[in-house]
């Protein structure tokens, strides 16, 4: 488990009362607030100066996109994950989102604690989604997966050779495509999680991938959900 002082957040959003609210907030509960900014350029130029472990990011930022700004700091920081905070539930904008290389998307209706979990869980690795955005997510990346298109650049595939993959760490790639969470998946397996979360970030480092919607958009590019 990561501890909350490790992990360094980045908070961005136009408006200065909600941004320095939820500042303030995630600081109380633990977490290392690192910096904020109130637009896409301030927010990569101070991005690439603080390297946050998770950025917090709006998408309506005035004239340039949060979209365009997730493009700009994983360009420059491929490590950072971005978790997306907005008031748009809107299919075009998470799919957007996502395609930039958002890790995870919440809308602005989450509270604080929803909030905390997700910005530790986006540290960890895992892709979070407001409930039942998820399954908007997966079903566009079946769909692509089912044309034959691309999906931006949100999942690159290895331009090397895959490892093998265990039967167990296939097992897990199967269920974690089928969107269940660890414990669900620890339960249906009769695993411990952390022996899950073992597995998955495996499977992750084994397929040069970077998190559970990534693993997913695999899996069904390999038709491992099928059945």
């Amino acid at each position: 488990m990561t501890d909350d002082a490790t992990i360094t957040v980045m908070v961005v959003d136009d408006h200065p009362m909600w941004r320095d609210g939820v500042a303030r907030e995630l600081a109380q509960h633990g977490l290392q607030v690192v910096a904020t900014a109130p637009d896409a350029p301030s927010a990569v130029r101070i991005a690439t100066a603080v390297r946050p472990a998770v950025v917090l990011m709006d998408l309506n930022l005035g004239a340039t996109s949060g979209v365009d700004a997730i493009t700009s700091i994983l360009a420059v920081l491929p490590e950072t994950r971005i978790l997306v905070l907005s008031a748009s539930g809107e299919q075009q904008d998470v799919l957007a989102a996502v395609k930039a290389g958002a890790s995870g998307y919440l809308v602005k209706s989450a509270g604080i604690e929803e909030l905390v979990d997700a910005v530790r869980r986006t540290a960890a690795g895992a892709a979070v989604y407001t409930p039942g955005l998820a399954g908007l997510v997966l079903g566009e990346y079946r769909r692509l997966a089912g044309t034959g298109a691309g999906a931006g650049a949100a999942s690159p595939r290895p331009s090397v050779p895959v490892p093998a993959l265990t039967e167990r760490e296939t097992e897990v790639l199967r269920l974690v495509a089928k969107g269940l969470k660890s414990r669900q998946i620890a339960d249906r397996l009769v695993l411990s999680p952390r022996t899950v979360e073992t597995h998955v970030q495996n499977t992750l480092r084994k397929l040069q991938l970077h998190n559970r919607v990534e693993l997913a958009r695999y899996a069904i590019e390999q038709g491992l959900t099928e059945g």
